[in-house]
């Protein structure tokens, strides 16, 4: 190698080196969720979409870190793994256990969630307009949103006389969702008999006990674990011919009778501006809790035709999406 062209390699070379040592790692963000992955990413995509619509995009400028806990008991691991990865901000998209795992493992990483339950009750923020502290996100309102499921229900299956409500009693919010439910049945004058399951076992016992009720329907709990579960469920209210209300669009997808909740596609959306936001450089303290504003309705016809049903025209014309 002639000498000109050695001292211009090298020259080359120091410049590269400085340029790496220059460069600044791209900003970690931890995605946590109480589930396996889901089948067709959507919740991914959405919240992928929500930090680019900030200028945020993962392999270019920020590095997403997912975290898919199989079991609930892998949360808290997981989480701190996140807190280790030094990560700038972890979201916990429609997931409230991975919000409370996340909660205690980072004492000061910003958090930004979307839950169905209270987000004060649950003690993560101090008020929806001033969250303080590290944490802010969405309220997805599934509590509030069981009387109307309920009224749905009824409404869609006239002939039922007894309603069980599916809840998950290792959910932080199921004894709100308990509460909701016995206020919305009071107001139609109907009781509500309250099943509990946290296997696959116990899922399908509740369902073998709740058909041998005559006139029996049931409305499933909001629950991570239950929508990692939608097909299991589903084919279980077909099996055992139960009418069943469901809290969002995957299990009328599914195979199930209706769904009615917040658009989840959209609310993964809104946690990936918020955790756009914070990386620009917002404090979660400054960032209010919103809630959702886009609701859907979802009536599976098929569904309703296996279990005898006529849809009335009056929630088929209201329906958001009906499957054929």
């Amino acid at each position: 190698m002639k000498r000109r062209e050695f001292i211009t390699l090298v020259g080359v070379v120091a410049v590269v080196s400085r340029s790496v040592r220059g460069q600044q790692p791209a900003p970690v963000v931890g995605f946590l969720y109480d589930g396996p992955p889901e089948p067709d990413g959507k919740r991914v995509a959405a919240f992928r979409k929500g930090l680019s619509d900030l200028g945020y995009v993962d392999g270019r400028n920020v590095a997403i870190e997912f975290r898919w806990a199989e079991k609930e008991d892998q949360l808290a691991e997981l989480a701190a793994d996140l807190v280790r990865r030094k990560a700038a901000v972890i979201a916990t998209p429609v997931s409230t256990q991975a919000t409370l795992a996340a909660k205690a493992a980072a004492a000061t990483t910003p958090i930004v969630f979307a839950v169905g339950g209270d987000p004060v009750a649950l003690g993560l923020v101090a008020s929806l307009n001033r969250p303080g502290g590290h944490i802010t996100g969405i309220s997805i309102l599934n509590v509030e949103l069981m009387p109307k499921r309920l009224g749905l229900l009824r409404e869609l299956a006239p002939h039922a006389t007894h309603f069980g409500a599916l809840v998950n009693p290792e959910t932080a919010f199921t004894p709100a969702v308990i509460k909701s439910l016995q206020g919305g049945a009071q107001a139609l004058e109907l009781q509500i008999e309250v099943f509990r399951a946290s296997t696959d076992g116990e899922i399908e016992a509740s369902f073998v006990e709740i058909s041998q009720r005559p006139g029996g329907a049931l409305l499933l709990g909001p629950d991570a674990f239950f929508t990692s579960r939608s097909a299991l469920i589903t084919a279980l209210a077909a099996r055992h011919s139960v009418p069943t209300m469901y809290v969002i669009r995957e299990f009328a997808a599914a195979g199930g009778l209706i769904s009615y909740g917040p658009d989840i596609v959209n609310v993964c959306e809104k946690v990936g501006r918020y955790a756009g936001q914070i990386l620009a450089g917002k404090e979660p303290a400054d960032l209010p809790v919103v809630q959702s504003e886009k609701f859907e309705m979802v009536i599976n016809l098929r569904a309703a035709k296996a279990l005898g049903l006529s849809v009335p025209p009056t929630l088929l014309a209201t329906a958001d999406e009906v499957i054929e």
